[in-house]
């Protein structure tokens, strides 16, 4: 007996020693494994395979079949899915952000502030998101999720691992994961300060080659602006003191006077091209907006550089399609549009070139295509041929003069008509092609006044008008003046309030604010174009709006207005477009 108890104590001995070797053996093999990854994470320049290095040693740590790792996003305050192992790619793509509501581990994790161990095998109705179902459809029975904490306290993730079994970690592995998290959590927000430092500096940088390009670019601007504004004063001083002398002849004098007016008309364009840049940067460049035939506008822009492209032997070709139809813009600044893009043609193509002009409709826009066989463009100045303050070539021994604004200048003038401009170019010395794209004007309510048919009158008794607008001096205002000129009117603060009063009331004009807090004037006159006619569909309305400098009318009119009108509002014109608008209707059939 006493033999067989000494067998059994040893053979017990034995058993426990092998356990407690075995427990050593993977202690050492776990520390062997963090140090390991210490190593490796210190040296791993790629972050999305440091998070992928963190996964794997979780996994091996608490012998686990799958995990993930999570970065939290403190903007959102959720989870992003960073690293993931063992998953298919329908689980990857579910839980791809999870937030504190989840039933998840990591949400569970997320809402406490620590571990979350989740047996998945649940009934449906302790899974009200079906989160955990959709582990145990993927083969998984639990899992746990281990806040990644910085020694500051701050959230850096979340690593989480699962298993196919039931299989609640030990305090060994435990122990382990936390080593592992902290480590982790270390290591990454150390890493994601490095990359937060040297975006920074990136930026930095970028800004400051940024800024030294704008200086370089002034620097150069301010350059030729000092050439191109002193170069006209030398013949217009010069032959002004040879004027006052008395000593030239009639030839002479008249040289003398043209070329005094020339030089003097060259430095008039300089400074207008200027003033115009600054109207633009300050948004003070206003329009004022017509009916426009462009056929007219281009043949008075090719008289203009005629003489000019005579000189240089250029034949210039038009193209200009018959009832192109009409666009509402500023003349004057569309003259403008069409004279640039025709003098630059002139100045960059050389002696004896040819220059086309062509006016063609297309998709609702009428487009202005200026094609030349001149300079051409360098493709790595194309992207910026619009732009203010850019020249190809700014060095003294430069070609061509001017200041480098007129096409910046074009590029403004069509898209505060509602267009876009461009321009392609084969390469230099292969000529270059800029199109203007400007939108039809839609078909007016307000047909064309007979010819022999008198202003509209003034008196608007019989007219109701419904006026809407959110700021109550402006609302007062024109209404007064409307019931000054015999008119009944409405008035609305709101768009809510103004559809209500437009279906009980029927107004014969509507008169509307676009700028208006939750919803804008456009956004009411959609609703009443919904309507139908009976309840004030179709009821002739009004624009108006405090956004003069920057308001395109073309946009109110695309709307479905028949007018605008700019704040401040001279009386006269507001009654003289409510009586137009109301007589245009009863003219209508």
């Amino acid at each position: 007996m006493a033999l067989a108890e000494e067998v059994a104590e040893r053979t017990w001995a034995a058993v426990n020693r092998a356990r407690a070797e075995a427990i050593v053996a993977a202690d050492l093999q776990d520390t062997q494994r963090l140090r390991e990854l210490g190593a490796r994470l210190v040296i791993e320049g790629d972050i999305q395979t440091l998070y992928q290095e963190i996964l794997s040693t979780a996994i091996a740590l608490t012998r686990a079949d799958a995990g993930t790792v999570q970065i939290f996003d403190a903007a959102t305050q959720e989870l992003v899915l960073l690293a993931t192992q063992g998953f298919e790619q329908t689980m990857n793509e579910h839980f791809y952000r999870m937030d504190a509501s989840s039933n998840t581990p990591c949400g569970m994790s997320l809402r406490n502030g620590d571990r979350s161990f989740v047996d998945f095998n649940v009934l449906e109705s302790e899974d009200p998101d079906g989160s955990m179902r959709m582990h145990v459809k993927a083969g998984y029975l639990c899992g746990q999720s281990t806040p990644l904490i910085t020694r500051s306290g701050k959230l850096i993730g979340m690593v989480s691992t699962h298993w196919h079994e039931q299989h609640p970690p030990n305090d060994r592995e435990l122990q382990f994961l936390d080593l592992l998290a902290r480590q982790a959590a270390d290591l990454i927000e150390q890493r994601q300060t490095a990359t937060e430092r040297e975006q920074l500096l990136a930026r930095e940088q970028a800004a400051r080659a940024e800024a030294d390009r704008a200086n370089r670019i002034k620097d150069e601007f301010l350059a030729v602006l000092s050439h191109e504004l002193r170069s006209p004063l030398n013949p217009i001083l010069g032959w002004a003191k040879l004027l006052q002398n008395g000593k030239l002849d009639a030839a002479k004098t008249q040289q003398a006077l043209q070329t005094i007016e020339r030089n003097a008309q060259l430095q008039s364009e300089l400074i207008e091209d200027l003033l115009d840049v600054s109207r633009i940067l300050q948004g003070k460049l206003n329009l004022n907006i017509s009916p426009i035939n462009l056929a007219p506008l281009i043949q008075a822009a090719m008289e203009t550089v005629r003489l000019a492209a005579e000189a240089k032997l250029i034949k210039v070709e038009a193209s200009l399609e018959p009832e192109v139809g009409l666009i509402s813009g500023d003349s004057t600044r569309l003259q403008q549009v069409i004279w640039n893009l025709l003098s630059n043609a002139v100045k960059f193509t050389p002696k004896g070139g040819q220059i086309s002009i062509r006016l063609e409709g297309s998709d609702s826009y009428a487009h202005i295509t200026v094609s030349d066989t001149g300079q051409g463009i360098a493709p790595d100045f194309l992207p910026y041929v619009f732009e203010y303050f850019r020249q190809a070539d700014a060095t003294t021994t430069r070609k061509f003069g001017g200041l480098g604004l007129g096409l910046a200048i074009v590029r403004h003038l069509v898209e505060l008509h509602g267009g876009t401009v461009a321009v392609e170019s084969a390469g230099v010395g292969k000529g270059a092609t800029f199109t203007a794209r400007l939108p039809f004007m839609p078909v007016q309510a307000i047909p064309d006044h007979d010819s022999r048919s008198s202003e509209p009158s003034s008196d608007l008794n019989g007219i109701q008008v419904l006026v809407v607008d959110d700021e109550a001096d402006s609302r007062e205002f024109v209404a007064f003046v409307l019931e000054q000129a015999g008119a009944t009117v409405l008035t609305a603060t709101t768009a809510n309030e103004a559809l209500t009063m437009l279906i009980q009331a029927k107004p014969t004009v509507l008169l509307s604010d676009i700028g208006m807090p939750d919803r804008d004037g456009y956004m009411l006159l959609q609703q009443v174009r919904a309507l139908p006619p009976e309840q004030g569909g179709q009821v002739r309305a009004i624009a108006l709006t405090a956004y003069a400098g920057d308001f395109n009318q073309q946009q109110a009119l695309q709307a479905g207005f028949q007018q605008h009108l700019s704040k401040p509002i001279e009386p006269e014109r507001l009654i003289q477009v409510v009586a137009c608008l109301t007589q245009s209707a009863e003219r209508s059939p």
